[in-house]
């Protein structure tokens, strides 16, 4: 039953991995479950192959469809963490369908997808259709939601670890639920590169009533943690979050590869490594690109397009390129600023170095002089295989407050048949009754808080069944779908009308017409703020501006990596110094310990300072 998967790796001169070739046998066999395995080792093509088999065994492939309605109706739902890796995990699934001629329609559905295409969706679903855990919600939420989910086979998770320690893990988690009720031998596969509770997780994707296995490709996968070492560590920031000062650093490394991805931590600041690569670099305009969740997605896509065919030297990005999206022509990364954890380390990594036996190579530009021991831990920690366990949720009731609207608004629902349903899934395993019944409160009254505002009364019982009856609120709770949470956004246009990307409305409250920021890469004259839409100009050349600040960029240390920054500290008290990174910092360390201390792996560093402005007190738990 597997020979076409063979045949096809043969044609492209492949060889598949035992552990694809176990996800085609274990998915045939009609099994769900996890794979583990390496970033760039060919997880894709592992559990799209399943689907596709199944679906060969059972009918003569006659051929792609003449019209879309030809096409077989909706049959694999594919999961993604971002949007941005909608558009590349596509043309990977499109190639097989094309490979096998088969009659599928391929296609994606995010807050990226035009008007045109989602109101074609709402009449025929694609074969296979690419979507979120939002977008999954939405169509959820309609009316005729079991009929377009009727022949239903399965559903492929992507990046489950990047979902899982999160609300959209479990809006994942009962969007699951939702979908095993109506098909109970549903198949759900999930895909994850890097994370250490691999149980856990499979618990999590599959729920309390769900069998299945966990497959791990055994793969070498080696990855090569590098730092640029300030010359004089003396002179070097002992604070900051930038890194500019080892600008001229990278430039000269990104000079000798192919293409480099730049990583950098917030929004902010690949804008301001953008702009300091340009102007160091003038002669690199038109070969270096920057890449973030507030770009238009127009952008965002080019760049995309651009990097696939290696028109670029060099594209400074933030987390939205460092999950699943293939890039072959990348041969080196750049982690500016600390990663704050090992698992981040290694999956920015591995967007070098992008396929099967290649090497993976990160270079860590450190902000700041104390960053150079969380590098340090980052790669010990790495290296010794402690990556972060992705602690799954449990019982958000936020959660399953918007869950309720959802299925009400999705033809309606009885409470105990639903309160059975969610309680499969795994983070409400242990809902009690009564909590349920708060819920239910909460959706039907607005509860003890809310009970006054009649917009929260957005779920009415009629004769046992709960469903939402105001259109308003149907098309309120549609729009507002999701647990990101965020400060309102504006967008950004141009007088003449193209949008550039998407700033806080904080920040745009403050602007005043004149006012100069930088968006995109380029910097932009504010013009006015009118009906939800920043409109700008260009600002003359040469001008410079004020970089926006997004809510929400802030990354805390990871406890996994704290733990290992602990033991970097108590070598170094007790004068052992392992690496360059601990070499390069150790005349600050001894500095510490005549001026005050370094910490053991149990002591909490206080320390007390009296200045001109008075008395301080500075607590560092360093966890």
């Amino acid at each position: 039953m597997i020979q076409p998967a063979l045949d096809f790796f043969a044609e492209r001169g492949w060889q598949p991995f035992p552990f694809q070739q176990r996800v085609w046998a274990a998915y045939l066999e009609g099994h769900s479950g996890l794979l583990h395995a390496p970033t760039g080792t060919g997880k894709t093509f592992a559990v799209w192959m399943g689907p596709v088999l199944d679906w060969m065994d059972g009918h003569t492939a006659r051929g792609g469809p003449k019209t879309r309605a030809d096409a077989a109706p909706l049959t694999v739902l594919w999961l993604t963490p971002l949007r941005a890796l909608a558009a590349d995990t596509r043309q990977s699934l499109q190639e097989v369908v094309d490979a096998f001629d088969l009659p599928w329609t391929v296609e994606t559905r995010t807050s990226d997808t035009s008007s045109t295409v989602r109101s074609r969706q709402r009449s025929r679903l694609p074969t296979a259709l690419i979507t979120t855990p939002e977008s999954l919600s939405v169509l959820l939420a309609r009316d005729n939601a079991p009929a377009g989910f009727a022949h239903l086979r399965a559903v492929i998770v992507d990046e489950w670890h990047e979902l899982l320690a999160s609300k959209r893990g479990v809006q994942t988690e009962l969007g699951l639920a939702r979908l095993r009720r109506w098909h109970p031998d549903l198949r759900v596969w999930g895909l994850s590169a890097t994370m250490g509770n691999l149980t856990e997780a499979l618990h999590a994707l599959l729920g309390t009533d769900g069998q299945g296995i966990l497959v791990e490709g055994e793969i070498a996968k080696s990855v090569i943690i590098h730092t640029i070492i300030p010359p004089t560590v003396e002179r070097f920031p002992w604070a900051g979050h930038i890194g500019l000062k080892l600008l001229p650093d990278v430039i000269a490394a990104i000079e000798g590869v192919r293409t480099a991805l730049v990583f950098c931590n917030t929004r902010s600041q690949v804008e301001q490594w953008y702009q300091a690569i340009l102007d160091a670099r003038p002669d690199w305009a038109g070969l270096i690109a920057l890449h973030h969740g507030s770009i238009d997605y127009e952008k965002r896509a080019w760049v995309e397009d651009a990097l696939r065919a290696g028109r670029l030297k060099c594209v400074v990005c933030t987390s939205s390129l460092d999950l699943g999206v293939d890039f072959p022509t990348v041969d080196r990364v750049f982690q500016v600023s600390s990663p704050k954890g090992v698992a981040r380390l290694l999956q920015r990594a591995g967007r070098s170095g992008h396929q099967p036996g290649v090497q993976s190579r990160v270079t860590c530009v450190p902000s700041h002089a104390f960053e150079l021991i969380e590098i340090a831990a980052a790669r010990a920690a790495a290296e010794s295989g402690r990556i972060e366990a992705r602690r799954p949720l449990n019982k958000p009731l936020d959660v399953l407050v918007q869950h309720l609207v959802t299925v009400a608004l999705g033809g309606g629902f009885d409470p105990d048949d639903l309160y059975a349903e969610v309680r499969t899934a795994h983070a409400y395993r242990d809902l009690t009754p009564e909590e349920w019944v708060w819920a239910l409160d909460f959706v039907v009254t607005g509860g003890a808080a809310l009970r006054g505002y009649a917009h929260f009364r957005r779920v009415e019982p009629d004769s046992g069944r709960y469903t939402v009856t105001d259109d308003r609120i149907a098309q309120t709770h549609r729009m507002a779908i999701g647990t990101i949470t965020s400060s309102g956004t504006l967008r950004v246009k141009f007088q003449r009308g193209k949008t550039i990307g998407y700033v806080d409305e904080a920040f745009a409250a403050r602007l005043k017409p004149g006012d100069r920021f930088a968006l995109a890469g380029r910097v932009l004259e504010f013009i006015r703020l009118r009906e939800l839409t920043v409109t700008v100009k260009l600002a003359q050349s040469g001008a410079k501006g004020l970089v926006p600040r997004w809510i929400g960029g802030r990354l805390p240390l990871s406890e996994d990596l704290t733990g290992t920054i602990r033991q970097k500290l108590d070598e170094a008290r007790r004068g052992i110094f392992t690496g360059p990174e601990m070499q390069a910092v150790r005349p600050i360390l001894e500095l510490q310990a005549a001026w005050s201390a370094v910490p053991g792996p149990d002591d909490l560093l206080i320390e007390r300072v009296k200045t001109r402005e008075g008395h301080h007190l500075f607590v560092y738990p360093f966890a």
